[in-house]
């Protein structure tokens, strides 16, 4: 067999997997903490930080077109694809902690440094994503070797996310503790009034007991909001050797012990730092475990205005970029509006790392799933399938009370496993779209081809951002003002559940118009073997 369609080793796959845990951390952690961060913790407005991902995110077409292109025209002895995932490395893991870094700096300032870092990042991840998404095309020529390697790879990114999703707030709340003086004296059974303090500023700190059980309400009127409704816990900022008390019931022995402060701005900090050292060992390892094996025709010439026309035409190509753009959009605001949530609807921070485990361990169920439904449906009639029933399942959250929490959860992994098979999918059907393109027109410029994945996940996240901003403003959204928390939670609950599947069942409309059904894949991968093993002989 020849090696351009030859089955790849388990180690292979498992290295090339490993580059999308690395992205994820990076991309899942940027997608669903950055906005709370930015809001929360440091401070902007929501319908700045909206605008901000609109902005970061508006020029992502041209850089990850050129991208495409320098990758395609990269020549070295690691290949094309593989030397700019070594190159990247350590400046993605670099920026990554630099998104949520909090330098002490005057509102204008803020906006400077999350717009400066911000673009800075997805700059870096496009020069790492797309030659990472391209490689995969190369590896190996065989359209059904490909699904299996994308669904190794969307386990390793599901991963990823579950590293990041459910160990970042409990890291954050190991290196955030602050150990604050705290005084316990109980009013009446289970009635408790909780008097904390710190001897520095800390502009942004959370409040709950270790096992959360317990509910905080102010004792003091002045700082509580027009209900002082009784929640799991508070997010507010301190001031040096200032008394705050709480009035805490429903958790029997309270002991000063069992209160937990967190500094978000330092827990934040460096729990990042440590995630993106994984991140970039991750990256490393995939460079050493992959080989790049599918080359450009040999009669193929270098030429950048063929290779943009025949990308415009090939129509597989096209409406994969709008679907893709689609859903990253649905998958981008259901992570982005999770924290939030969980943390002033559920009253629970905490349990947004447990959900986000489960939804993990549905995605890495679904990524796997993928492979042989596609084989038994096809890619594309999975496609809409997948799209249609995780929009719809993830409606019904609209239904669910903050006491729901076994339902919202089981709604959540039903929902997460449907997502799962669309990126799965679009990674290797954009493949296909690089085989069309040479069985039509005798070129191949896979590095172009495989910027819309790029696109897709960049702008993708960056409309979503925008969206979350926008509702989170309209409905007069502040992280720091308990009253205007209160006020936003019928947003919140919109964005967690029928917006992204709105644009979920657009998706499924519209991936009716891909016109590469599997008889047309088998023929097209049938012929394209024929020419290599022609131009090998």
């Amino acid at each position: 067999m020849s090696n351009i369609i030859q089955k790849l080793s388990f180690k292979e796959k498992v290295g090339y997997a490993l580059g999308d845990a690395a992205a994820n951390i990076a991309w899942r952690g940027v997608a669903t903490f950055l906005i709370v961060f930015y809001t929360d913790v440091f401070g902007l407005n929501p319908a700045a930080v909206g605008l901000l991902m609109l902005i970061a995110r508006s020029s992502d077409g041209i850089s990850d077109v050129l991208m495409g292109i320098v990758g395609d025209r990269t020549n070295s002895k690691y290949g094309k694809f593989r030397p700019w995932i070594l190159w990247t490395a350590v400046p993605l893991g670099v920026i990554l902690s630099m998104l949520f870094t909090t330098p002490d700096l005057s509102d204008t300032g803020k906006i400077v440094y999350a717009y400066s870092t911000y673009i800075l990042f997805t700059l870096i991840y496009t020069a790492n994503n797309v030659p990472y998404g391209a490689l995969m095309a190369v590896m190996t020529g065989d359209d059904k070797e490909r699904t299996s390697i994308g669904s190794y790879r969307m386990v390793g990114a599901f991963a990823g996310g579950m590293l990041v999703q459910g160990a970042l707030l409990l890291l954050v709340a190991h290196f955030g503790n602050i150990n604050p003086s705290i005084e316990v004296a109980q009013i009446e059974n289970q009635k408790y009034e909780v008097v904390v303090s710190t001897p520095e500023n800390v502009e942004n700190v959370n409040i709950k007991t270790e096992d959360g059980v317990a509910l905080f309400s102010w004792a003091d009127a002045t700082l509580a909001d027009s209900s002082n409704i009784p929640t799991k816990g508070k997010s507010f900022s301190m001031e040096a050797n200032k008394d705050y008390a709480f009035i805490v019931e429903g958790e029997p022995e309270l002991e000063a012990a069992k209160i937990r402060i967190v500094d978000q701005k330092q827990g934040y900090s460096k729990s990042i730092f440590l995630m993106s050292i994984v991140l970039v060992i991750s990256l490393f390892i995939t460079f050493a475990a992959t080989k790049e094996r599918v080359l450009p025709p040999k009669t193929q010439e270098t030429n950048l205005l063929k290779d943009l026309k025949d990308l415009v035409k090939n129509k597989p190509w096209l409406i994969l970029l709008i679907i893709g753009l689609l859903f990253n959009v649905y998958n981008s605001i259901k992570q982005g509006i999770t924290v939030i949530y969980f943390t002033h609807y559920l009253h629970d921070q905490l349990l947004a790392g447990s959900y986000m485990v489960m939804l993990m361990i549905a995605s890495i169920l679904g990524a796997m799933a993928t492979s042989p439904l596609g084989r038994r449906l096809g890619k594309r009639k999975l496609f809409i399938y997948a799209l249609l029933f995780s929009g719809g399942v993830n409606a019904l959250i609209a239904f669910c009370g903050p006491e729901d929490t076994t339902a919202i959860f089981a709604i959540g992994i039903i929902s997460e496993f449907g997502a799962a098979i669309f990126p799965t999918l679009f990674f290797a059907m954009l493949g296909d779209a690089a085989d069309y393109s040479e069985f039509k027109n005798g070129r191949r410029a896979t590095g172009l081809v495989y910027s819309a994945g790029s696109f897709a996940t960049k702008f993708g996240g960056g409309l979503a951002g925008a969206i979350i901003g926008a509702v989170l403003a309209f409905f007069h959204y502040d992280g720091q003002n308990a009253v205007a928390i209160q006020g936003a939670v019928p947003g919140i609950i919109m964005l967690m559940s029928w917006i992204p599947a709105v644009i979920a069942v657009i998706a499924a409309v519209l991936m009716r118009f891909y016109p590469l059904d599997q008889d047309a894949l088998d023929e097209i991968t049938t012929e394209l073997n024929a020419r290599r093993a022609a131009e090998h002989a």
